[in-house]
Formats: C-alpha cells, sequence, structure tokens
C-alpha cells in the first residue's frame, strides 16, 4: 500500500469539513497519509493553484466555484471526481412567514412586509457564492433603497442571526445554501428570484491538479468518483457535528460503515 502524504484542501465551513472528512476516510483506507488543509473560499482555490494542496474538497461548479476553476486551470488541468452533493445558493424566510405575504424577492419590498420584516441581512464570508450573489441582489432587487442591510460574517453569525429570530418568531431573511445543518431542523422557505441572480444547481466535486494523478491507480481514481452523497445526507451528518457536538470524523466513519462505497 502507498503511503504518499496527501495535502486535502478543504473550504472552512462546517459542511464543507463533513464532506472532506469523508473523502479523507476513503483516501486514508487507500493507504495515503492525508493532511487536511483548511481555508477561506478563494484560498483554498489558491493553495491549489500553487500546489500546496493536490485536492480540493469540495468544488461547487459551475456557479458558485467556476471563477476560481478557472484561475487555477491558467496554471494546470483539473480532473472532476464524483458528485458529493447538488448544491444551490437561496434566500429563505422561516415557515411561519406566510407565503401569501413573502413568495419571491420582490415581495420584501411590500409595503406590509417592510412593515414587519428585520432589516437586517446577515450573511456568510465575503468569498462565498452566496455572499457574492447576495450583494447583486440587494442592488438588482431595490433592497438596499428599501432600507436592508447585507452583512458579511462568520457562519455563526449567520446561522445565529436566523435562530435568534426564529426564537421570538420575528421575521427574517436568510442568505443560505443546501446542504446546510439548518435545514435539518428548521422548515425554512425557498423564495423565488425571478431574475436568476442566485445562480444554478451546482455539482459538488473532488478536484484533483492533473500533476497529482499519477500518485493514484485507476481503481482508487474509480472509487473517489464513485462518491455520492446528497444534500440531506450532508446536512444531517453537519447537524450532528455541530448541534449534537459528536466528533467529526466519527461521524463520518459510522456513516461510511453503514454505507459502504459501490
Amino acid at each position: 500500500m502507498s503511503s504518499t502524504h496527501l495535502k486535502l484542501g478543504v473550504t472552512d465551513l462546517s459542511f464543507h469539513h463533513v464532506t472532506a472528512s469523508l473523502v479523507s476516510h476513503v483516501l486514508t483506507d487507500m493507504g495515503f497519509n492525508v493532511e487536511r488543509v483548511y481555508a477561506p473560499h478563494q484560498d483554498n482555490f489558491k493553495n491549489l493553484k500553487s500546489g500546496e494542496v493536490d485536492l480540493l474538497a469540495s468544488a461547487w461548479l459551475p456557479s458558485s466555484h467556476g471563477i476560481y476553476k478557472a484561475d487555477v486551470e491558467q496554471v494546470i488541468p483539473l480532473i472532476e471526481l464524483g458528485l458529493h452533493y447538488k448544491p444551490y445558493a437561496h434566500w429563505g424566510v422561516p415557515d411561519y412567514v406566510p407565503q401569501s405575504a413573502v413568495n419571491e424577492i420582490s415581495d420584501l419590498l411590500k409595503p406590509n412586509v417592510l412593515a414587519k420584516m428585520q432589516k437586517t441581512i446577515q450573511g456568510i464570508n465575503a468569498g462565498a457564492g452566496i455572499t457574492r450573489f447576495s450583494i447583486n441582489m440587494m442592488k438588482e432587487y431595490g433592497l438596499s433603497s428599501a432600507g436592508y442591510e447585507f452583512f458579511t460574517g462568520t457562519e455563526n453569525d449567520c446561522f445565529s442571526a436566523f435562530e435568534n429570530a426564529v426564537a421570538t418568531q420575528t421575521w427574517c431573511v436568510v442568505p443560505l445554501w443546501k446542504p446546510q445543518f439548518l435545514h435539518y431542523r428548521h422548515s425554512i422557505r425557498e423564495l423565488e428570484d425571478p431574475q436568476g441572480l442566485l445562480g444554478s444547481v451546482d455539482r459538488a466535486v473532488l478536484l484533483l491538479r492533473e500533476d497529482k494523478q499519477a500518485l493514484f491507480n485507476q481503481a482508487q481514481l474509480n472509487t473517489l468518483d464513485k462518491l455520492r452523497f446528497s444534500n440531506d445526507i450532508i446536512a444531517e451528518l453537519d447537524y450532528k457535528v455541530c448541534k449534537d457536538l459528536q466528533p467529526l470524523d466519527d461521524v463520518t466513519r459510522n456513516w461510511l460503515n453503514n454505507n459502504p462505497i459501490k
């Protein structure tokens, strides 16, 4: 068995940690020595471009991370492996906000909605696709001029703002995505985006630098390409780690033990 050292780049958000842990177990079982390198979105891809990391988990293509992948491929071709899940960005409201009042983004401008809706929209870090999309939406839908404000921040800033609002039944908007652990516990209704500013449904894949392909035999590459999870699976595992406070690598190993790769 190979004892090759691999550096796996991981976008530093909880659900990416979950997917990378699953991938890391699979690589370890192949005999590799895997080091996970955590970094924000753009830095993760910069590390892949420079060769600081050999693989990256997970790239959302084509909408969220396509621009970062294209930048890396100016230097080195990339190989896409697997389909970890089918992520997409969305804006949502708690299910106690009536659909008759708020069904699409432009409904946030209705006078009766403006009177009740929290005007602060708390996002995550600046490099995330949902953040880029949301900043554009604030302008294109006229939300900023109506008094709404979008803020970047940490994952915890975003999730806590939503859960605090839910605790008091406050009307709020959360810029979110699937998969994410909030969906495992809360019913969050997605708002229609008629202008299509939130991008498409992406493919979450493992990216491998082409110059590292020779480290793997074809059977190993085939196994990595067979990795199939789902939005619901990642959301559930993310919840167990973030809210039930179970150890990440135990949660993912247990899942793999119960769901062997075929």
